[in-house]
């Protein structure tokens, strides 16, 4: 009688991290929420990661640390060194079913490979494009490699998620994986809002209430787009729009970036209320970067009924449609997001259409609508690696189980 391959569902993850908690990011956010979701469904998951002296934040779920260097050139990370014997033993004691990995590193190549030598099925989900860095720091001639060694890592594993059908469709034709699923991300839109606007709180920073406020949210590295903010900046400026650049966020580029843009309102890193009042408080929501897999801050933007303003880059089109909630540009040229943003700052009509646009798009991003999606993928990933022959026999020794929220 054949097995039923069905009630395979894993019920002990491993997660395999280069981040989890001592720098709050996108990935790090989406990370957090899947094992939240995970445990509350009564799915064991044990993360490894590198961790530092003092974490950014209260971390979901058990965290083991992993041994692990300072990045040269980039302190706040950090690469881990692989899985040393007593990392490896942690491993073998808790027997997953299912190993995610969330970064092509070296990590999660041993992690990948320890998957393979003992018969347990790996995914991977894909959150930056590792691929583009090389661009900001004058190599260039590295990214086709990177992207070559992506591929042959993605490619060992049985499913890569993505956050969006256009990052799934630019992976496929670069043939970066036999396997795409997506993994969508989640907005809390009780706590980001419109409601949480604060004209007291612009005016202690000294924010005139005539002037538009152009928001940018993310780490001040360079990767993010950062020279074409500031140039672009320059260029409004010119032509006399009266605007007032908002910046949220902390880096190693904090202080050429202040010096850069000296008009410019720094308020270092926020959460929380702190961060819902910043993004509702400003008027515009800019970024022009490449790098990311998903608009993590666009989509909060949005949720708090921002228009925006991106590049017209994987991380922003399954996000922002082009004259709707905002606007693409094409190519990353300061006259072109000049252009938008005066647009937007000089036609009220068309600020307010955008707005409520984008506040209704967000409404359809739920954290547990899309983390469910995402665990269906997983218990068909498990399903499709047991397998069965035309016989019905099992291809692989992996055993059944079923998940304790059934």
């Amino acid at each position: 009688m054949p097995y039923d391959v069905a009630q395979y569902k894993p019920r002990r993850i491993a997660l395999f991290s280069g981040n989890y908690n001592y720098v709050m990011d996108g990935p790090v956010r989406a990370l957090n929420k899947l094992v939240g979701y995970l445990e509350k469904r009564g799915i064991e998951v044990l993360v490894f990661a590198p961790t530092a002296e003092k974490a950014a934040f209260q971390h979901q779920g058990t965290l083991v640390s992993v041994p692990s260097v300072p990045l040269p050139g980039r302190g706040e990370y950090r690469i881990a060194l692989g899985l040393p014997k007593r990392i490896r033993q942690k491993l073998i004691d808790f027997a997953p079913d299912m190993i995610h990995l969330a970064a092509p590193d070296i990590l999660g190549r041993g992690a990948l490979k320890w998957a393979e030598e003992n018969n347990v099925p790996a995914v991977a989900s894909f959150h930056t494009r590792f691929d583009t860095y090389p661009r900001y720091y004058k190599m260039a001639w590295l990214e086709k490699h990177v992207t070559a060694y992506m591929r042959r890592f993605y490619h060992r594993c049985e499913q890569i998620y993505v956050p969006s059908p256009c990052m799934a469709e630019e992976l496929q034709a670069q043939n970066m994986a036999h396997n795409i699923g997506i993994w969508s991300r989640g907005v809390d839109t009780e706590l980001f809002n419109p409601k949480r606007r604060d004209i007291e709180w612009r005016r202690k920073l000294d924010i005139a209430d005539s002037e538009a406020v152009i928001a940018f949210v993310g780490r001040l590295v360079l990767e993010k787009g950062l020279g074409v903010f500031a140039d672009t900046l320059d260029l409004l400026a010119k032509r006399g729009i009266k605007f007032k650049a908002l910046i949220v966020g902390d880096g190693p580029e904090r202080e050429r970036f202040t010096n850069r843009l000296p008009d410019a309102i720094f308020t270092g890193y926020l959460n929380g209320d702190a961060l819902a009042r910043a993004y509702a408080s400003s008027d515009i929501f800019f970024n022009a970067s490449i790098t990311e897999t998903f608009g993590n801050v666009t989509l909060e933007a949005m949720a708090c009924g921002l228009p925006a303003v991106c590049a017209n880059a994987t991380g922003s089109r399954s996000l922002v449609s082009h004259n709707e909630n905002g606007f693409l540009a094409e190519k990353l040229e300061p006259a072109i997001f000049a252009d938008h943003l005066q647009n937007i700052i000089e036609t009220p009509t068309l600020k307010a259409q955008m707005a409520a646009a984008s506040l209704h798009r967000a409404q359809d991003y739920t954290w547990d609508a899309v983390l469910s999606r995402l665990f269906e993928q997983y218990s068909d990933v498990m399903t499709a690696y047991a397998g069965t022959t035309e016989s019905g026999h099992v291809k692989r020794s992996m055993r059944p189980t079923v998940s304790a929220a059934e």
